[in-house]
């Protein structure tokens, strides 16, 4: 049977299917393969890159946000934007809890989904900095039994090229989680159900979004620290920069306060609060909880590898590799080392049962714009968050538009 959880696979991808790729950074390094060289994109279209927050502005995006919010059917979004030199932009609008009408705040704990991908994808490449390992070491050199072990590299699971079966896509796994959602998955049972399925290519050859290259790189950052990936992420990521309200959880915990997250993915197809659904399906692919002002602080971080006291989470060399963001299986996207290349914004959005998220980061303005919103309901097969991020940007960047097409229904 067709089953609704590859969605946590389609956040991804949906925030992919953009209108232009970029041309990757001109110090690539000889280490990424020739193959990847991107397309010279079209001339930009006229205007400023990113237009003065006024109040006519700011009263444009509310209404554009309140408009996707009608169509969408969504209860609850928070809205930030931030440009260097000008107001910032911090709204909320709808409810975090249906039930009692609590309203949604900026404040509020969410859950984070795949953006999660971007703090493992960030542990590694510090480690990688350290010589703790290479980027284009084979993934059997730190885990056992993975198919093409031997060829498969940590470059290749951080930029989505492994060819692997992504474990949210199997059926068993889908009946495994939605008949007891509050379950514990380590994530060797999570592999387990991705290899029992062949490899969808070869390594290197294609862009594939698999929740499977996270799981793997998660094992790597443990056996290479000698730490829990939550350990090592605290310590190492979200210490540095500040981010005091962020976390990995282990199991089902979610600090106070918090929204309340609604989801269709379920095994009935029904609408469900999936508040305490553990996450630890997602682990370093998709677990993490955070808040609006430390995502604000991790959009520029995770795009200039730059530490909000001005040192540096990633050396120039390794985020320079990072930012290289070869085509992809999508027209027109590109996708680097746990990263994405969207018409000029990088970053990485988040989908997880009840919860959806945005955060990107433009260079050009040094722009951040985060959303977050409390269900992953696809609105005629878009996610939400894709809708807010293109509504907004239309009109606080009119040369750098979240333009993205409907992804197609999961298999």
């Amino acid at each position: 049977m067709p089953h609704r959880f590859g969605r946590l696979r389609r956040g991804v991808l949906a925030t992919l299917a953009a209108g232009t790729l970029l041309t990757p950074l001109a110090a690539q390094t000889a280490s990424v393969p020739p193959a990847f060289a991107a397309e010279t994109p079209g001339p930009a279209p006229s205007g400023p890159d990113v237009r003065a927050l006024t109040p006519e502005v700011a009263r444009q995006v509310d209404a554009s946000v309140r408009r996707v919010m009608r169509e969408a059917n969504v209860p609850g979004v928070t809205v930030g934007i931030r440009t260097p030199g000008q107001n910032s932009h911090v709204r909320s609008f709808g409810v975090a809890d249906k039930a009692d009408g609590r309203k949604m705040a900026p404040d509020l704990y969410m859950r984070i989904g795949s953006e999660t991908k971007t703090f493992t994808v960030s542990a590694l490449l510090q480690l990688v900095d350290q010589g703790k390992a290479a980027l284009n070491d084979p993934i059997g050199r730190y885990v056992d039994g993975v198919p093409n072990g031997d060829r498969v590299t940590l470059r290749d699971l951080a930029g989505m090229r492994s060819g692997l079966f992504n474990y949210s896509e199997d059926d068993g796994f889908f009946k495994a989680l939605t008949s007891d959602p509050q379950r514990s998955f380590t994530p060797r049972e999570l592999l387990g159900y991705a290899f029992r399925h062949p490899v969808m290519s070869a390594p290197g050859a294609t862009f594939f979004y698999s929740n499977t290259n996270l799981i793997l790189l998660g094992l790597v950052v443990e056996k290479l620290s000698g730490q829990s990936l939550a350990d090592y992420v605290h310590d190492h990521i979200l210490g540095p920069a500040g981010m005091k309200d962020t976390l990995f959880p282990t199991g089902n915990e979610f600090p106070s306060p918090h929204a309340q997250g609604y989801t269709d993915q379920t095994a009935n197809g029904k609408s469900a609060d999936s508040t305490d659904w553990n996450p630890s399906w997602g682990w370093a692919a998709g677990a993490m909880i955070s808040t609006l002002d430390d995502l604000r602080i991790w959009a520029r971080t995770v795009a200039t590898g730059e530490l909000p006291d001005g040192k540096r989470m990633i050396s120039p060399a390794t985020q320079r590799q990072r930012l290289v963001t070869p085509p992809t299986t999508i027209p027109g996207a590109g996708y680097g080392l746990g990263i994405f290349d969207v018409q000029g914004w990088i970053g990485h959005n988040g989908s997880l049962p009840g919860y959806e998220s945005l955060t990107v980061y433009l260079p050009a303005t040094r722009t951040t714009l985060v959303v977050l919103l409390n269900t992953d309901t696809a609105h005629d097969g878009t996610e939400p968050s894709t809708l807010f991020g293109q509504a907004i940007t239309r009109i606080i960047s009119p040369r750098h538009v979240f333009d993205l097409p409907a992804e197609p229904a999961a298999r």
